[in-house]
């Protein structure tokens, strides 16, 4: 039987994945760069697949733009995936989990909305080609913002100003 829309029975399994997360240092790419941006996908197909509704595909012919070309999309999913990884490597900063999961449901429903099928969402946020983009996306952000991917503490300091400024990135962190 499906769930409803907003029902957390699969938190559990979203927990368990987190933990998994934080358990397997040796799956660090490189300092900085945990593999929470991997985790962070694997934690977005979960939230985005939980809500057994689907919505009805596009009519054939009808052609759609990527949804990494839909701002309405992409911003949003990026914003929770540099707060996930800025979480992770800052010790003093912590992510605020129930908004992140809330923005990606939120996220599904729009591209939903918009005419994309649960099928097409799980294959863009499985993507190989996507998370790197996704990936390097974040890293040049970083670094434009002053962060030193082997200096946490830097993380800290972009976090903080982050939550300071109440950006979209900052609303998914809490200090400790």
């Amino acid at each position: 039987m499906p769930e409803a829309a907003g029902s957390c029975r699969g938190t559990t399994a979203v927990a368990a994945q987190i933990a998994v997360a934080e358990t397997r240092p040796e799956a660090r790419v490189a300092p900085g760069m945990s593999a929470v941006w991997g985790g962070v996908w694997g934690l977005m197909i979960a939230v985005l697949m939980v809500a057994g509704l689907m919505a009805a595909s596009a009519t054939a012919g009808e052609a759609r733009p990527s949804l990494r070309d839909v701002p309405e999309i992409e911003n949003p999913l990026f914003a929770v995936a540099v707060a996930s990884e800025v979480a992770e490597t800052c010790d003093q900063l912590a992510p605020r989990t129930l908004k992140g999961l809330n923005q990606l449901y939120k996220i599904r429903s729009r591209a939903n909305a918009l005419g994309y099928s649960d099928n097409e969402i799980k294959a863009y946020v499985k993507s190989d080609q996507e998370k790197a983009r996704m990936r390097a996306k974040g890293t040049r952000l970083l670094m434009q913002e002053g962060v030193k991917l082997d200096q946490p503490e830097t993380f800290c300091t972009y976090g903080m100003a982050e939550i300071e400024k109440n950006s979209a990135i900052g609303v998914l962190l809490r200090a400790k």
